[in-house]
């Protein structure tokens, strides 16, 4: 009971945190609560041309509908009473999530600097929750109900990464700023549209001011989380690649944590797995899908007595 809360609270998390995050659907509205307005500073200059834009418009329009969705398909209420309406919803949730992945490894060399490091982690993101989903739909198609439930549980624990990341990030940026060994560099043009005036820019950092500068210049700029605008989001891109792997680290520990706690529901739905695959005449019955006893050198499962007899 304790621990089906704990996924109530988390995929609760996930709503809220994409509930929170549906004005940015306005992608470029001048409103406050659009994305231009609300994303860190100096992100806009590049999300706001090209394939970046794309990018960032195809990940927002298909992740936030996702984390709004995806909570429903865990409550044992809607799978058992409105089963139709639990097929249909995770069906349009694996689409979504495939094409936000696609979205976000566009976006991916810009997000908060791009570092390499940044861009890993978002590829390794995106495969492990397309993975997760393809084998979750592939078990579901062998009414391997117990190895769906799994990789269901993975993928949402893996997207769930981008909350635990915002929070790992914030505080390291606040560590960081404490000292002032930390620094990044931005283009002259983003630091232009960060501080509004090349005047500014050219006061603040005279690199870009110099004869033969152009908005593709770099300058150094120091990691200060409460200072100038600018020395935010240099804090922000120092710590967001730290981030973002320490969180699916947390976040993939986690889940397969929760999975080996649960054996009881596993077996339940193995059982359930077992018997409409007899139906069915899948073979062999309850092992027709991806489980170690078929696919690696596990014993053989065997059926409780009652469902064989049945």
């Amino acid at each position: 009971m304790i621990l089906t809360c704990l996924v109530i609270i988390f995929a609760g998390a996930i709503f809220g945190f994409s509930l929170a995050r549906l004005p940015y659907l306005n992608v470029s509205g001048s409103a406050k609560s659009s994305f231009a307005s609300s994303v860190a500073p100096g992100e806009w200059y590049w999300y706001s041309k090209g394939i970046y834009r794309i990018g960032i418009t195809i990940h927002l329009t298909t992740i936030l509908p996702v984390g709004l969705l995806m909570g429903w398909q865990f409550i044992p209420a809607i799978r058992h009473k409105f089963l139709l309406f639990h097929r249909i919803n995770g069906y349009l949730i694996s689409a979504l999530v495939v094409i936000s992945n696609v979205g976000a490894l566009m976006a991916a060399r810009r997000a908060f600097g791009g570092s390499l490091s940044t861009q890993a982690g978002s590829g390794v993101l995106a495969i492990l929750s397309t993975v997760s989903i393809a084998l979750a739909c592939y078990n579901i198609k062998q009414l391997q109900i117990d190895q769906h439930r799994a990789w269901m549980l993975r993928a949402m624990f893996y997207l769930g990464t981008i909350i635990t990341m915002r929070i790992i990030m914030i505080l390291a940026a606040l560590i960081i700023s404490k000292t002032s060994f930390y620094n990044t560099t931005m283009t002259c043009g983003e630091l232009l549209t960060i501080l509004d005036t090349s005047e500014k820019v050219n006061a603040s950092y005279p690199l870009c001011g110099e004869p033969g500068a152009t908005i593709h210049t770099l300058a150094i700029v120091q990691a200060n989380f409460g200072a100038q605008p600018e020395q935010l989001a240099s804090a922000l891109r120092v710590t967001f690649g730290m981030a973002l792997w320490m969180a699916l680290f947390l976040h993939a520990v986690g889940v397969e944590v929760y999975l080996g706690l649960t054996p009881g529901e596993n077996n339940r739905l193995r059982q359930i797995s077992y018997k409409k695959q007899l139906e069915r005449g899948l073979s062999p019955a309850g092992s027709a899908g991806l489980t170690s006893d078929r696919w690696g050198d596990a014993e053989p499962w065997q059926p409780r007595k009652e469902a064989a007899e049945k």
